[in-house]
């Protein structure tokens, strides 16, 4: 049931309230109190009514010291200061889910059925369901207001609705007054309005004999006119015809002329076109033929590349061979040269020893096998000397090999890119040959687009000058059948003037009726200088750059305007 929230500035809320498992109406108002004597505090006035039941009263007064208390057993995590916002925040969310079927948040107010007589709390509960269980935001308990209490809350009612009233009457007076002042001042107004009028009538009908008066001699000038005016527009017309017959001729052969140099020019460029388009399909041939050729270019110098780079590899791996080889030789020869100081000192031993033979000879067999061994020593490591040496010539003979290959192949590399520099230009000056080409392709392509504008524009133009002829023609056919209408239809006027002053006046206005139709018929002829039969489209009087005028009329025309107000 909607609820409506009334706090200190009476902002009025509204949410569902469950009341005895009924909905119903009531309106809460939220006030904060603050007391200065004797000592400062401030207190939450929360007040329950109902609009349709005056002894509906419910208040609570809520302290810092209750707050604290409620705080506590409820686990609220606000402050007292903000406790306020926060109720009217739970509040709002019980609005909000008011007009759903299945609320989550609702506000539940649970009273015993007689709280006046027992004094008993109601709780006013805040909600929040869900498919697991009913959870408790808020409880507060309220009381029910006793009779003084009514009554002080009836007497403040009571005088806001006196207020209101008061309001009311006074809004009502003021109305009361604005009209009467604007039936007043309509009434006056309408007066005026009425003798105005009838000014204007007497106005309008001195005016309406004055014109009535004046016509009559305006129409008798007119039809003197007229008849000046048929002839003179009959032999404009046959010039006029003559001239635009002239003019048609030699247009049409103008345009004639035109067309056939047009067909010419578009003749020349549909073939500029095709040799373009052949061109055009040369160079893309070309343009692929070279795109190959780079390509294949490229692909040759990344496989140089890729060799370069193996046989950079292979050299460094073959001087750190050469290396470790030489490094091996001057070890070796290191040896050697340790094997010849041995043999040299075993040579030295050798003479003590031929000096000492005849005292030691028992040793000399054993020196003699000694010195057989080192000598089969100091052979074998110069065979080992030797190989090592024709190892090392012979590494350094492929190394000079590698040198020269990997420079025949820099040589061939450079050869490579100079080649592939040069198939890019050729590329790209390829590339902005056929854009060239595309480019005056497209201005041909524009230039014919703009002649064949040219040709369709002018075969219209050809068109419309037909239709111009053939519409003047039948203004001449309607011209010379209006000429022979009004020379019958001077005949009988002719005969008419021996009449009686009776018939002669009918005959007066007869003629008088023709003859404004006969203007009327003029004001439909002669517009701006054109000849507007009735009957044709106004597509065909309207101004063109390139229409021919209706020479000879200008005269005509002036004096009738001169004489007659169309």
């Amino acid at each position: 049931m909607e609820l409506y929230v009334t706090t200190k500035n009476t902002l009025i809320e509204s949410f569902w309230l469950t009341l005895h498992y009924r909905r119903g109406n009531i309106r809460v108002g939220i006030e904060l109190q603050l007391t200065t004597n004797p000592v400062h505090k401030r207190d939450l006035l929360v007040r329950l009514t109902d609009d349709t039941d005056p002894y509906f009263l419910y208040n609570l007064a809520i302290s810092e010291e209750d707050f604290q208390s409620l705080k506590v057993q409820q686990g609220l995590l606000v402050d007292f200061a903000s406790f306020p916002q926060k109720f009217i925040d739970l509040l709002n969310q019980c609005i909000s889910e008011q007009d759903k079927e299945n609320p989550r948040f609702l506000l539940q107010l649970s009273s015993p059925s007689s709280p006046v007589l027992d004094h008993s709390p109601a709780n006013l509960n805040v909600v929040e369901t869900n498919a697991f269980k009913h959870l408790t935001h808020l409880s507060l308990k309220l009381l029910h207001g006793t009779d003084v209490e009514i009554k002080k809350y009836l007497a403040v009612c009571l005088s806001c609705v006196k207020e209101e009233k008061q309001q009311l009457e006074q809004r009502l007076k003021k109305t009361e007054d604005d009209l009467s002042r604007q039936l007043s001042y309509t009434q006056q107004t309408l007066s005026e309005k009425s003798r105005e009028l009838d000014k204007l009538r007497s106005e309008w009908t001195s005016q309406t004999s004055a014109l009535s008066s004046r016509h009559s001699q305006d129409l008798t000038a007119e039809r003197e006119n007229a008849l000046e005016t048929q002839t003179r527009l009959q032999q404009q017309n046959e010039q006029l015809r003559r001239e635009l017959e002239g003019a048609h001729t030699k247009s049409t052969q103008q345009l004639q002329s035109r067309l056939a140099e047009l067909e010419t020019s578009n003749r020349d460029l549909t073939e500029k076109r095709y040799k373009s388009e052949s061109t055009i399909r040369d160079f893309k041939a070309k343009l692929v033929g070279l795109e190959e050729e780079s390509q294949r270019a490229k692909q040759q110098a990344l496989s140089l590349r890729r060799e370069n780079g193996t046989l950079d590899t292979e050299c460094h791996e073959k001087e750190r061979q050469v290396n470790q080889l030489q490094t091996r030789v001057a070890v070796l020869e290191q040896e050697m040269k340790d094997k010849e100081q041995l043999v040299l000192r075993t040579k030295e031993v050798l003479e003590a020893t031929q000096q000492q033979k005849n005292s030691v000879e028992g040793n000399a067999e054993s020196k003699q096998l000694q010195m057989g061994k080192l000598e089969a020593t100091v052979k074998s490591l110069s065979e080992e000397l030797i190989k090592a040496n024709g190892i090392i010539k012979k590494l350094q003979g492929e190394l000079r090999g590698l040198v020269g290959k990997i420079k025949v192949k820099n040589t061939v590399m450079v050869s490579q890119e100079k080649v592939l520099q040069e198939t890019q230009e050729r590329l790209h000056k390829a590339q902005r040959d056929l854009q060239d080409t595309q480019q005056q392709l497209k201005h041909r392509d524009e230039e014919v687009s703009k002649l064949k504008e040219q040709l369709e524009e002018t075969v219209q133009k050809l068109d419309e000058s037909r239709e111009v002829l053939k519409t003047n023609e039948n203004v001449i056919m309607w011209l010379n059948k209006q000429l022979n209408e009004n020379q019958l239809s001077r005949k009988p006027e002719t005969l008419g003037t021996f009449e009686t002053p009776s018939t002669l006046s009918a005959s007066t206005g007869q003629r008088m009726g023709s003859a404004s139709h006969n203007m009327v018929s003029t004001k439909h002829v002669i517009v701006h200088g054109k000849i507007l039969p009735a009957g044709l489209e106004s597509k065909y009087f309207e101004k063109r750059d390139d229409s021919i005028p209706l020479r000879g009329l200008l005269s005509g025309m002036h004096l009738n305007r001169g004489k007659t107000t169309l």
